[in-house]
């Protein structure tokens, strides 16, 4: 952080924290742990990501290597380097193969903003 401007926010991937996420292992670039952001930025190196939506939090996905396809309410989207994906609150969604992607979560998505449609299915 910078002192005279305390939402500035410089940061390294080889710093950032790692921590196991839905996807896979992710990059806290900008987390809900920074003062003042108005989004959260990861990079996320997907493998065996869980299926599940957010109903506040929209997301971006660039895949920046490596490829695969992304499911979004259980239709397959084939992606690659260089794809962007817009997902929308409330749509289901998941990715196959391996890749590293940025994500963006705008707003900031919180922990209680992350949902599992097989709980969904289970308390209905």
């Amino acid at each position: 952080m910078n002192a005279l401007h305390p939402a500035i926010l410089v940061r390294h991937e080889e710093t950032a924290p790692r921590e196991r996420s839905t996807c896979g292992w992710r990059h806290l670039l900008i987390s809900r742990g920074d003062a003042d952001v108005a989004a959260w930025a990861h990079v996320v190196d997907i493998e065996g990501a869980r299926e599940h939506y957010h109903r506040r939090g929209t997301e971006l996905y660039y895949v920046l290597e490596g490829e695969g396809a992304v499911v979004l309410d259980g239709v397959e989207y084939p992606v690659k380097a260089g794809t962007i994906v817009h997902i929308p609150p409330g749509v289901v969604h998941g990715a196959r193969g391996r890749m590293r992607v940025l994500v963006i979560g705008i707003p900031d998505i919180a922990d209680d903003d992350l949902w599992f449609p097989q709980a969904d299915a289970a308390d209905g």
